[in-house]
This record gives structure tokens, C-alpha cells and sequence, in this order.
């Protein structure tokens, strides 16, 4: 599991990015990114992007303490494999092939 403190954090991505939603299973138990997709952003920083282990449940995603706002950049520190898709558009939804251990575009 990946314990990151702020001087950890290596500048992978542009801060323009701004801010995403990552859920605990990522950034406190260290499961990799599985399931990113990108919302229509509707305030300040919010870049749209939503990061999960993919292993969450209906109930723990509906329990706002089980995720957090972080800067793109530090979920990128967690898992780099998202860094190519942070230029996707809005209402898109992208998804881990286990097999490939690369990520293929989704239904949104």
C-alpha cells in the first residue's frame, strides 16, 4: 500500500487538471485505478474526473467518507496508468482489461 506525504507527490500531470473524486480503496487501502470517468464539471476546480478501485459497492460509494477530493496529480502519483486518458472528454468512461493491464473506453 502506497502511503504518500505531500513531499512524496512528484509533479506527473499539469496542476490545470485540477481537482477529482478518488475513493479510499485507492488512496488508503492502495488498490489500483480500475473504473475513471469523467462527469461534466459544474464548479471550480472539479476536473470531472471520478477514480475507483472498482470493487466498491453501491453502499460504500453512497457513504461520502469512503472518498476524497484530491489534485489529479496525486492520483496520478497513485496510479500512473491514468495520465494518458486525463485528456478525455467530458462524459466518458474508461475501464481496466485485467488481461492487458491497459484501460479500454466504456459506456458511460
Amino acid at each position: 500500500m502506497k502511503d504518500y506525504i505531500e513531499q512524496d507527490i512528484k509533479k506527473l500531470v499539469s496542476s490545470s487538471y485540477g481537482a477529482c473524486l478518488a475513493t479510499d480503496k485507492i488512496t488508503v487501502e492502495g488498490e489500483p485505478v480500475r473504473f475513471m470517468y469523467r462527469e461534466p464539471t459544474e464548479e471550480g476546480m472539479d476536473s470531472g474526473w471520478r477514480f475507483t478501485a472498482g470493487t466498491e459497492d453501491q453502499e460504500y460509494m453512497d457513504n461520502p467518507s469512503n472518498s476524497g477530493i484530491f489534485d489529479v496529480n496525486t492520483i496520478a502519483n497513485y496510479d500512473p496508468r491514468i495520465i494518458p486518458y486525463l485528456k478525455a472528454p467530458h462524459e466518458t468512461a474508461w475501464e481496466l482489461d485485467e488481461e492487458t493491464g491497459k484501460f479500454v473506453q466504456t459506456e458511460y
